[in-house]
């Protein structure tokens, strides 16, 4: 049986206390696991919480110092913990001895003070794992709400010279290959965002719809891919709200434009999903809580939804 990976994500956040609370609730067989984590900080957290694994998983060490464990605060240390243990998952997919990649939450300064400059997890696994012309997508699940990000951690001022034609065919088919591979949906029914505010107006608030957008989509329908849109975001996601969702899967141009609904309507219980690669990702919809580190109150529901999608 081929396992799963979790990397224990950054110390100093919530993340230990969420993977240690979601595999004591989820009960995996002991051979479905290996936890990418320190014994250091496991051992804290049973010191300290008497919050401990209920079950003797293989785990695969990553040096940490119980007095580096510094809750809400960015630490070099924690951000090279972080980047190890991802880099390790990495390893063990390449070699074929797991299936999917579960990642609790990191900090993206952290691993940057420790001299790993990436935006995120997603361009990490990218940098490892990706096969040539590969390209890793990140998708938001929960349950039959999925939002697809066009653009991640970009700056709004240059998400329309990203927004082209050929990008967005680039990503929609990974999308629609990815739902039919690895989701079970042969056909899925796509929305997508317009960038601009009325879906440009007819060019009065900006053109891209016209000259990149709906070019892209008429091509998209061509290839026998049923998408609907440029739709307006501030009406695309009413029904949304009402647990009533359109579409399988709705394609936002940029960052805030597809979280803002998902972490409102879900962020409990979302999942970031990486796609695109040859291994499944899965991580919680959040991040560190740095603000909650510490005080055993955290909530695992996001990240118990993370590894019962990367298992599925």
């Amino acid at each position: 049986m081929k396992k799963i990976a979790i990397t224990l994500g950054d110390p100093n956040g919530i993340s230990p206390e969420i993977t240690i609370k979601a595999l004591n609730f989820l009960d995996l067989p002991k051979e479905k696991v290996i936890l990418i984590a320190n014994k250091n900080i496991l051992d804290y957290y049973e010191e300290k919480f008497d919050l401990y694994l209920e079950k003797d998983y293989e785990i695969i060490e990553i040096p940490y110092e119980k007095r580096d464990i510094k809750f809400g605060k960015e630490t070099e240390e924690a951000g090279e913990f972080a980047f190890c243990a991802l880099r390790k998952a990495c390893d063990l997919a390449q070699a074929g001895k797991i299936e999917a990649i579960v990642t609790a939450p990191t900090s993206k300064h952290s691993m940057q003070m420790a001299g790993h400059n990436y935006s995120g997890q997603t361009e990490v696994l990218e940098q490892y794992l990706a096969n040539e012309n590969q390209k890793a997508e990140m998708l938001f699940i929960c349950g039959k709400f999925s939002v697809l990000l066009l653009t991640r951690h970009i700056a709004l001022k240059d998400i329309p010279f990203l927004i082209t034609k050929q990008m967005i065919i680039e990503k929609v088919t990974t999308l629609t290959d990815s739902f039919k591979t690895q989701l079970g949906i042969n056909n899925p029914k796509l929305a997508i965002c317009a960038l601009n505010p009325h879906a440009g107006e007819n060019g009065m608030f900006g053109d891209e719809e016209i000259t990149q957008i709906i070019p892209a989509i008429e091509e998209l329908r061509k290839n026998g891919i049923n998408i609907d849109g440029p739709f307006p975001a501030d009406a695309l996601f009413t029904n949304c709200a009402k647990k009533e969702c359109d579409y399988d899967c709705y394609i936002a141009m940029y960052h805030d434009q597809g979280l803002i609904p998902i972490k409102l309507l879900e962020q409990q219980n979302s999942v970031n999903t990486t796609i695109g690669l040859n291994v499944i990702r899965t991580s919680p919809a959040h991040g560190t809580a740095f603000d909650i580190a510490g005080q055993n109150i955290a909530n695992p529901n996001s990240m118990i939804n993370a590894i019962e999608l990367a298992i599925k």
